[in-house]
């Protein structure tokens, strides 16, 4: 390594995985790092993240694995490549956190939690030499050049060599990332909710009975697109990962027209023809819940399809059991969402991730404009780009002049 006056100085802003990533990428390249945050602790996303499990990545092959990011394919596909799901689960594994691959494909440390993963990432790191500087909130550029923090003793400019900023979407701002660096920076598209819940107008009695319960083994259609899991019922609407998959067209959807209609089928694995024979036959003097409960109807379900006859359904019971309609009238506040779509444009960075019209500054992780659904691929993308931000900030330093 060189001599440690020669090692060119890098801030790292933000200490979540794409800051962490090209943070680890830095060091190892030669230069002196130091890792800045707004927060006490590092990586308090990530490990809130690690409570589900800590998705890492999935298992799908690339191809179908790449479009999941949609209009920000061609951007990402290039960085992904070049750090793929395989290349994540050995550096994981390198942690000595080994991996395995659940049956929906997605992929797991075994520990089931971030902190382990990230106890080691911070002890190689220590090792690597980087060091951390926390509460310090970015706050834009000084004269010169300069980054700027606000901190519990007062203001502090930093003027390194080169900078990676990775500042954070604007969900869970609790954690960190509250996107209050946006008009910092230009070409910023506004934040939205991603992977969210969806308000709806339930009835009384279902906010009072039902509020917090779980609709296991559904589907949710809209506009064609159907995707089987599990939901839970709020005070306020519907969350889970069925609605978080379909999240980006239903607030696209809404922010266009209003609120939209999706459709709830709440026995997917049972064929049509036997919900009718179930259900369509005259029932006599059985109550409607009991005979609800012939379709293999739990309490909640059959609450819902109550609910839709008072508000004056008509159709049969067997086809409101398939295609129960919700009112979606607005996603959740960001607040709430797990991830967040818009950020930093795509055309304010060259192929780098670095700034344009600002030499030696680059860009990663959620703050870039990229959205992506559950199941591996949002921890994938914030890895790559943190990967592909640090190597560029490398290449830059090495053919470029030193400042001054």
């Amino acid at each position: 390594m060189q001599a440690e006056q020669e090692r060119p100085a890098v801030a790292v802003v933000g200490a979540g995985p794409a800051g962490l990533m090209a943070a680890e990428v830095l060091a190892m390249g030669g230069a002196a790092v130091t890792v800045l945050d707004r927060m006490p602790s590092p990586g308090r996303k990530f490990l809130m993240a690690g409570r589900g499990g800590l998705n890492l990545t999935h298992s799908e092959p690339l191809e179908p694995f790449l479009a999941r990011y949609g209009a920000a394919r061609p951007q990402l596909e290039p960085l992904i490549r070049a750090f793929p799901p395989s290349a994540l689960v050995a550096w994981a594994e390198g942690l000595g956190q080994p991996c395995f691959t659940g049956s929906s494909g997605r992929i797991f440390p075994r520990a089931l939690k971030a902190s382990p993963l990230l106890r080691a990432w911070l002890a190689r790191l220590a090792g690597l030499g980087a060091a951390f500087r926390l509460r310090h909130g970015w706050e834009g550029w000084a004269p010169e050049g300069g980054l700027a923090f606000a901190t519990p003793g007062g203001p502090v400019v930093l003027r390194p060599a080169a900078a990676v900023l990775a500042l954070g979407g604007a969900s869970w701002p609790r954690l960190g990332a509250d996107g209050g660096w946006v008009g910092k920076l230009p070409g910023v598209t506004p934040f939205r909710p991603a992977n969210c819940g969806f308000r709806i107008a339930w009835s009384a009695h279902l906010r009072a009975r039902f509020a917090g319960t779980p609709l296991k083994r559904i589907a949710l259609t809209f506009r064609g697109q159907a995707v089987r899991g599990e939901a839970v019922l709020t005070e306020t609407g519907i969350e889970g990962g069925a609605v978080y998959a379909l999240s980006a067209p239903l607030r696209e959807a809404i922010a266009a027209a209003g609120p939209v209609t999706a459709l709830l089928d709440l026995r997917p694995d049972l064929a049509a023809e036997e919900l009718a024979r179930r259900l369509d036959a005259p029932r006599g003097g059985v109550s409607l819940a009991n005979h609800l409960r012939r379709a293999g109807l739990p309490p909640v379900a059959a609450a819902l399809v109550q609910d839709a006859l008072r508000a004056g359904a008509t159709a049969p019971l067997s086809a409101l059991v398939k295609a129960l309609p919700l009112r979606l009238e607005a996603p959740m506040p960001i607040e709430r969402a797990i991830s967040s779509a818009g950020g930093l444009g795509w055309a304010a960075l060259d192929a780098r991730l670095m700034l344009r019209g600002r030499p030696g500054v680059f860009a990663a992780g959620e703050m870039l404009d990229w959205e992506a659904p559950t199941g591996g691929y949002l921890l994938q993308a914030c890895f790559a780009t943190g990967r592909a931000a640090g190597q560029g900030a490398l290449d830059w330093l090495a053919t470029s002049p030193p400042p001054g």
